[in-house]
């Protein structure tokens, strides 16, 4: 397994520079952020779920506890919600510890032809802290909702609506990351947004 990786690292390597030298950005863009995203699920996943997840416990555990409406246990990455007499559990796992979205705006940041390497280093910790703070959001407003209206509401909470403001605010870091930016540096006409000087 271990020669395989370093085969397919040693071609996608070399395709980047090819792209790169033949100015296909488009396909250096696409080749380069589907495969760097694809080796760090291989090499990095395994051990940032296990972070992230009980980092997200943590978090969620401090605003649960300043609420009162769960509480958190970090060791095991888990989430208690009191909901009238009984106790709803929630497993903080693969899924709710944001490293697939994390992984994705890295990589398609890092091979995104517009920031220099400095901006890319800012940009991917601010979008780092953005989605994982959109995700503490997404458990808060789970837990919330189990809290006041039971059980039942479990499956419309997590798979439906905190899900949706979690790639609503998702939504908003890659428009100000990618396509304002893009829009601004393209230097057509006269584009102003917000409070932007001119």
């Amino acid at each position: 397994m271990k020669i395989l990786m370093f085969f397919l690292l040693v071609i996608w390597a070399y395709s980047i520079s090819v792209l790169e030298r033949a100015k296909l950005h488009f396909f250096r863009f696409l080749i380069g952020a589907v495969g760097l995203f694809f080796f760090m699920m291989v090499f990095f996943q395994p051990y940032l779920v296990s972070i992230l997840s009980k980092l997200v416990t943590v978090v969620s555990g401090a605003i649960g506890n300043l609420t009162g409406y769960y509480d958190a246990f970090y060791e095991y990455s888990l989430v208690l919600i009191k909901s009238g007499n009984t106790t709803i559990s929630m497993y903080i796992d693969y899924e709710c510890s944001g490293v697939i979205e994390i992984l994705a705006f890295t990589a398609l940041l890092w091979f995104f032809p517009l920031y220099n390497a400095m901006e890319k280093f800012m940009y991917s910790l601010i979008g780092i802290l953005w989605i994982f703070m959109a995700n503490i959001i997404r458990i808060f407003i789970i837990c919330v909702l189990v809290y006041y209206y039971g059980n039942n509401i479990f499956y419309f909470a997590h798979t439906i609506f905190a899900r949706i403001v979690f790639y609503a605010l998702s939504i908003v870091l890659y428009f100000y990351v990618f396509t304002k930016s893009q829009i601004k540096r393209q230097k057509v006409g006269n584009v102003l947004y917000g409070h932007d000087i001119k």
